[in-house]
């Protein structure tokens, strides 16, 4: 999955009009902001958004949670950099990231990202580009195994596998499986962190004892 080129951001001379206060606030506000930033730079945050939504300054992604388009122009920004700005601390993980590193090629629609928010569930969904942003809830002793890919957080294949198997309590897309992707001795080490019938399921995949 790539991200669109980048392309020119909206200039100054295509603003004529438009309050300068308004256009310093977008200038200071990053790409991806919240209506309580919004405040330290204006004295009525409503009248802020309600012109910059008007004039396509600003894309609203849900409630609170706003796209500067004055910053990131016409460049459609990372699903997973969408994904760990709306829930914080967040990473992405299972069949999403699975195809991120090549472990699975089917394209999922749905971009499974993991948090300690108890915001989660179906009407915690967030839909964007087409497609679906869905948070799960993992407890803080399994919230790790992710690195930063530059604006996102994303799970290793190999605890992607492993959080995967825990919260689906299934096996997805088995025919699919690249096995060669996953490191099998990290695989058996961050698998000793998970309980027992999740590990049950992953000897299931592999037609061996993990458990």
């Amino acid at each position: 999955m790539k991200e669109e080129k980048s392309k020119p951001g909206l200039r100054l001379c295509n603003l004529k009009g438009e309050p300068i206060k308004t256009i310093r606030a977008l200038q200071n506000l990053p790409r991806l902001f919240r209506y309580a930033d919004v405040a330290k730079y204006s004295a009525n945050p409503n009248v802020f958004l309600t012109r910059a939504l008007k004039q396509e300054f600003v894309s609203r992604i849900a409630k609170g949670f706003y796209i500067n388009r004055l910053l990131a122009g016409q460049n459609v920004l990372r699903i997973e950099e969408v994904a760990c700005f709306l829930r914080n601390p967040a990473y992405v993980s299972c069949e999403w990231a699975l195809n991120y590193h090549g472990v699975i090629l089917q394209s999922p629609t749905v971009c499974t990202t993991i948090t300690l928010s108890p915001s989660v569930g179906e009407r915690n969904k967030v839909g964007y580009m087409g497609m679906t942003i869905e948070y799960s809830k993992i407890s803080e002793s399994l919230f790790w195994g992710f690195v930063n890919e530059g604006g996102f957080n994303m799970a290793g294949p190999e605890k992607a596998l492993m959080d995967m198997l825990y919260l689906r309590k299934r096996i997805s897309f088995k025919s699919e499986f690249e096995m060669d992707r996953i490191n099998r001795k990290k695989l058996a080490t961050i698998a000793e962190k998970y309980p027992q019938s999740t590990r049950k399921l992953l000897a299931e995949l592999y037609g061996c004892h993990f458990a």
